[in-house]
């Protein structure tokens, strides 16, 4: 199973990519567990200054924009 990580306060941007992550994982095919890290002292020992972030079995792959899942589902192809 995949982790997936959406790294943000609960802002609009951090519930889109929340909800493009969930997508992403149909259209990969993946079973994955997406989970909010909320916590900034968290999200900044990652490195993320901007929010939102996204973080796939422990490595951030986005930071600052919500990409599409498209582009979400080939990160998860290619861990």
């Amino acid at each position: 199973m995949v982790k997936i990580e959406v790294l943000g306060s609960g802002c609009a941007n951090c519930i889109r990519l929340e909800r493009a992550a969930h997508e992403a994982a149909a259209m990969a095919g993946v079973e994955a567990e997406v989970v909010k890290v909320t916590d900034h002292a968290d999200i900044m020992a990652r490195g993320v200054m901007s929010t939102p972030g996204l973080v796939i079995d422990g490595k951030v792959v986005s930071v600052g924009r919500v990409p599409s899942a498209g582009d979400i589902a080939e990160w998860l192809a290619r861990s």
